[in-house]
């Protein structure tokens, strides 16, 4: 049973139905007798105990008849966190001061993160003792190159430890991660299956999206269920030796997913905790060799040669103080990957290429065998500069869309992708020839389209670098779930047409 303080006054809960996504809140009049005599006030930090459950959430208080006398109010997520019913009786006091805080605020001053206190500031992240503004200012306190190598090391270590690490019992259990900053690149469920039918095991857990218009887990929830249980990844595994999976599903570094939503908000990605953030994942899985794709170009995520060489060898620090087999792929990032950008449009394009569709992105199924052979040959199934050969044969073989039906249907059943019902064909004005994207605004526009929220929403690209156009032929169509969102897409694109740079035709 919960501990409840003496002589606290007891309140009845009320479900307001408010999402406030990840982070608990409470809302008390402010009137409220307990406002009062606790000295709460708005966006304070609060104890809330039932008679057997407990949580820290941020309070906001209200005026008006909102809430009767003697109630607070939950936000959904709090709801759900303590398992609430209508009139449950609650208490409320203050929690205790959380330490872990000051780390940050030295960071801030320049100090360094010894690894206790890392391992605290996380530990404290995953016990909720956080609110999203404490989490917006570990976030950005570690931007920049504010963390050294043997920061990076020890906070993966501690986001590892944070949660639940998955062994296989397998000597080479393989995995892989890009870095991102590269719309529609979603080789991994075109891998996955390649790699599988090699006789690889390959149990891969992928994020949703950050800061781009989709991640792979975002993708393959369009084609099947991704929020696997442990027991069941462990079912699909042994039964077709990987799976495509949510990895905060089954709690890996479960500080990562509290980060990454308050990074998605901030727009931030920092490489010391990008390296943190992927490594803690892939060790938590139970990955023994991991490939780490890197694209490279002036408007990805890595924008230089130097960069990339830079990451690389802290990625490989990293690692390899961890025990961790590694390899690293620099790619090409000067331009879009496939045709969709957003779930269901980056789906169709992975069924594409695994079905041998004669009209399917050809540049998507040949970044995909360069990944799956890289990752062939470093695990020895194939020998060195013969990888990418045996991926494109187990591709046209028929052999990976096989394998990915079959693990779509150990994970519920393959469905087909949503379709949106609003569209945009932006035209070009003049003709010319296609000279570069910018990655970056080109996914800021399949964001304002809808994308990752509405799976069905994004771009459709019809050119590629080099491409001549002529007058009034479509550049790119939109794909939105609304009309308002559709608007604010076109919006954006008509005010920043070097989205796509042209060379114009003199006639």
């Amino acid at each position: 049973m919960n501990f409840v303080p003496e002589r606290a006054i007891a309140l009845h809960a009320c479900r307001l139905g408010i999402d406030t996504h990840q982070e608990p809140t409470i809302y008390l009049r402010d009137d409220s007798p307990v406002c009062r005599s606790e000295g709460f006030a708005a966006r304070s930090r609060v104890l809330v105990r039932t008679q057997h459950h407990h949580l820290i959430a941020t309070l906001n208080t209200v005026t008006g008849d909102l809430l009767q006398p003697g109630c607070v109010g939950f936000s959904e997520s709090a709801w759900h966190l303590l398992e609430l019913r209508e009139r449950t009786e609650v208490w409320l006091s203050h929690p205790r001061h959380v330490q872990s805080i000051g780390y940050i605020r030295g960071k801030v001053y320049g100090k360094t993160f010894t690894p206790e206190q890392l391992a605290e500031i996380i530990n404290d992240i995953v016990a909720g003792r956080y609110a999203d503004v404490h989490l917006a200012a570990f976030i950005t306190a570690c931007s920049g190159d504010h963390l050294n190598i043997e920061e990076v090391t020890d906070l993966t270590k501690a986001m590892v430890e944070s949660g639940n690490r998955i062994h296989w019992e397998q000597p080479m259990v393989v995995d892989k991660h890009c870095v991102g900053g590269l719309p529609g690149n979603r080789t991994t469920p075109i891998v996955v299956p390649i790699l599988c039918a090699a006789g690889l095991t390959m149990p891969k857990t992928s994020s949703r999206a950050i800061t781009s218009p989709a991640g792979t887990a975002d993708t393959m929830e369009t084609l099947t269920e991704v929020s696997l249980s442990l027991k069941a990844m462990r079912r699909v595994v042994k039964q077709e030796g990987g799976c495509l999976a949510w990895g905060g599903s089954v709690r890996l570094s479960p500080s990562d997913d509290l980060l990454i939503q308050v990074e998605r908000a901030l727009d931030i990605d920092s490489e010391g905790q990008l390296i943190a953030s992927v490594l803690s994942k892939k060790i938590a899985a139970g990955a023994t060799h991991v490939l780490i794709d890197i694209p490279v170009g002036p408007t990805a995520k890595v924008r230089s040669q130097a960069a990339a060489e830079q990451l690389a060898q802290s990625f490989s620090d990293v690692a390899r103080t961890l025990g961790l087999n590694l390899s690293i792929l620099l790619s090409d990032g000067s331009q879009p990957v496939g045709r969709g950008i957003g779930p269901a449009l980056e789906a169709r394009d992975i069924l594409q290429v695994l079905q041998n569709d004669p009209g399917m992105p050809e540049d998507l199924f040949h970044r995909a065998a360069n990944v799956a052979g890289a990752m062939l040959e470093m695990a020895g199934t194939a020998a060195k500069g013969l990888g990418r050969q045996q991926a494109i044969e187990i591709l046209q073989s028929g052999a990976a869309w096989q394998k990915f039906q079959a693990i779509c249907k150990a994970q519920g059943g393959l469905k087909t992708p949503p379709v949106a019902p609003y569209r945009y064909e932006y035209l070009v004005n003049g003709g010319g020839k296609v000279l570069a994207f910018d990655n970056r605004l080109l996914a800021k526009v399949a964001k304002l389209a809808g994308a990752p929220a509405s799976p069905a929403a994004g771009v459709d690209l019809h050119c590629k670098v080099g491409d001549q156009l002529s007058k009034h032929q479509p550049l790119l169509t939109l794909h939105a779930d609304s009309s308002g969102e559709l608007n604010y897409a076109v919006e954006f694109l008509e005010d920043h047409p070097e989205v796509i740079l042209l060379e114009r035709d003199e006639h």
